[in-house]
C-alpha cells in the first residue's frame, strides 16, 4: 500500500490551488523586478482570505474564484507588467428596519 500524501483535497480547495500555482507560472514570464511584485502579491492575498473567508461562504468563494480566473487570464498577456490589489469588503451585518 501507497504512503497516504495528506488529506483529502475538495473540488473548491482545488481549483484555489490551480489557481495559485498559475499565478505563479505566470509571473514567471514577467520581468524579475515585476514577478517580485506579482508573488507578495498573490502570496499575500491568497494568505488574506485564507485567514477572513469563512470556509462555509461557497458563494463568496465562488466570487473570489471567477475574479482570480479573469485576473489570471490579464495576467497572462505579454502587454501586462503586474497585478494590483483590490479590497472587496463582503459585510455580514443586518439591513436595518425602519
Amino acid at each position: 500500500m501507497g504512503a497516504s500524501r495528506g488529506p483529502r483535497l475538495s473540488g473548491m480547495q482545488k481549483q484555489v490551488l490551480s489557481l495559485y500555482r498559475g499565478f505563479l507560472r505566470a509571473a514567471r514570464a514577467k520581468s524579475a523586478e515585476d514577478r517580485q511584485q506579482i508573488e507578495s502579491l498573490v502570496s499575500s492575498e491568497f494568505r488574506r482570505n485564507a485567514k477572513e473567508v469563512d470556509r462555509k461562504n461557497f458563494l463568496y468563494i465562488e466570487y473570489l474564484l471567477r475574479r482570480a480566473r479573469k485576473q489570471l487570464d490579464q495576467l497572462r498577456s505579454p502587454d501586462i507588467v503586474g497585478l494590483s490589489a483590490l479590497n472587496v469588503s463582503f459585510s455580514q451585518t443586518k439591513h436595518p428596519t425602519n
